[in-house]
């Protein structure tokens, strides 16, 4: 569904990102470890999903996450363009990422997306999510897309924090 845009972990922009980061090697390691445990199919991160979208999200400046990606047509909405069903997983799951790289999980509460401009299939575009505010067990993301510069797509969420288990699905705490 997506072509992803990493060729080597797509080595000009996120490079340069992670050269202005400062990211405690252990905080990416157990985010990564947790995400694997907990959400080992998702269909918008994980590389094992036939159907997915396969973004590799990455920490990024001021203490976001990102991924570089690139619709291609099987995510058509209107010619030309993605689907707005598609663009919103790819927020909620930049938001959910973020959270795994704290050594959070939660569930979505809330998400809601303001649509600017459309995201052009077959064009590089970005998902940057940071948190907004927490007031455990809330917590506030915003997410957003851009592409060629351009903000096209911003997000609004909010997560209940849950522990969640491979075995045991979400449960809560």
């Amino acid at each position: 569904m997506i072509r992803q845009r990493h060729y080597e972990r797509k080595k000009k922009n996120t490079m340069d990102r992670f050269a202005d980061t400062v990211v405690h090697s252990t905080q990416t390691d157990s985010g990564a470890s947790l995400r694997a445990r907990v959400h080992p199919r998702c269909v918008v991160c994980s590389l094992d999903h036939p159907c997915g979208l396969g973004l590799c999200f990455v920490p990024g400046a001021d203490d976001t996450i990102i991924a570089d990606f690139e619709l291609d047509p099987t995510a058509e909405g209107y010619v030309g363009w993605s689907h707005g069903g598609i663009i919103s997983a790819a927020l909620d799951g930049a938001m959910t990422n973020w959270l795994f790289a704290h050594g959070l999980t939660g569930v979505t509460a809330e998400l809601n997306v303001r649509f600017r401009h459309p995201v052009v299939l077959r064009e590089p575009a970005i998902v940057t999510a940071r948190l907004q505010r927490a007031s455990h067990p809330l917590y506030e993301l915003e997410a957003y897309i851009t592409q060629a510069e351009q903000l096209k797509v911003r997000a609004i969420g909010r997560f209940l924090h849950r522990e969640c288990g491979r075995e045991k699905g979400v449960n809560a705490r």
